[in-house]
């Protein structure tokens, strides 16, 4: 009990400290815009001066911050932030995945252990066999809580690229057969369809206007993406501007095969569903159905011998 209420004193005081800085930082704002406006700022201001009037956020808060995650890149495993960095990039660099606020979460994650310890065995009284696992899994889940996450963001990622790859194909054909080059083809469609996919395109189109070839654009779109289908459409890209293959017969070809691929996925998961409803049926419903139907059955029987 006594670390409950310490746990939410330390909350509180956590949730206090950051409205504090939000409410000083929006008047630090407020004041330079002032300053700003005015001319009342010197400009031969110490530094110090020029200092002050950044908020409590810029002038503690980031030193500290920074300070921290310099250690925790010190001590972080070779290679380690270069992957997390690339998870990111799949995961479309959603807002609140950088790679150094991932890292300290991992940190807070691992370092949790002291927490959880005391809060399963007094807090909530467990012991033995039962409190060491259900510290593990706290443990477990606060360590690896922000990875779960960004594979699940990964995976429907990946998932929207592929389903929405056929239509695209589509309307690029279309395009293309009416007239229009394939960079203004992408982005008359990119433009149309919205969708991480679109993003993508629009991607590569800002690559080649600031100079990389379009092999070098598409196979970094293949590095950003990693989708089995999107690779193959890459690939037969590549192929038709290394021998020179018309982009409306390759365009079209890969359209059609999308289509099937996509068929063939929705029919494979058709056919996994009877045994995906295997489980809730033998230990949901028949359970359910058997004591409809034998209960007044088994009473009666049961009745009868009395």
């Amino acid at each position: 009990m006594v670390i409950l209420i310490a746990l939410g004193f330390a909350v509180a005081i956590a949730l206090a400290v950051l409205t504090v800085s939000s409410s000083m930082q929006q008047r630090s704002m407020m004041r330079r815009s002032i300053g700003a406006l005015e001319g009342y700022e010197l400009q031969g201001a110490s530094v110090r001066e020029q200092e002050m009037l950044g908020g409590f956020g810029s002038r503690v808060l980031a030193p500290v911050g920074a300070g921290f995650l310099k250690v925790i890149r010190k001590y972080t495993p070779v290679g380690y932030a270069e992957n997390l960095a690339r998870r990111t990039n799949l995961a479309g660099s959603p807002a609140g995945f950088e790679v150094d606020r991932l890292l300290v979460v991992k940190v807070i994650g691992l370092a949790s252990g002291l927490l959880w310890i005391p809060l399963v065995y007094k807090g909530l009284a467990a012991s033995g066999l039962q409190g060491l696992g259900l510290t593990g899994v706290l443990w477990a889940a606060s360590f690896l809580g922000a990875d779960l996450t960004l594979n699940r963001k990964i995976e429907a990622r990946q998932h929207q690229i592929a389903v929405a790859l056929p239509d695209i194909l589509d309307l690029l054909v279309i395009s293309v057969e009416a007239g229009l080059g394939f960079e203004q083809a992408i982005e008359r469609t990119s433009a149309s369809v919205p969708g991480p996919l679109s993003e993508e395109f629009r991607r590569l189109l800002q690559e080649t206007r600031m100079g990389a070839t379009r092999a070098d654009a598409l196979r970094a779109m293949d590095e950003r993406t990693q989708v089995e289908e999107l690779r193959s459409f890459i690939l037969a890209m590549l192929q038709a501007d290394a021998f020179g293959v018309s982009v409306s017969r390759i365009l079209r070809s890969q359209a059609d095969e999308m289509r099937i691929r996509r068929r063939l996925a929705a029919e494979e998961q058709a056919e996994k569903a009877p045994v995906k409803m295997l489980f809730p049926l033998v230990f949901c419903i028949f359970p359910a159905v058997f004591v409809v139907i034998l209960g007044p059955a088994i009473i009666q029987i049961n009745k009868t011998l009395h």
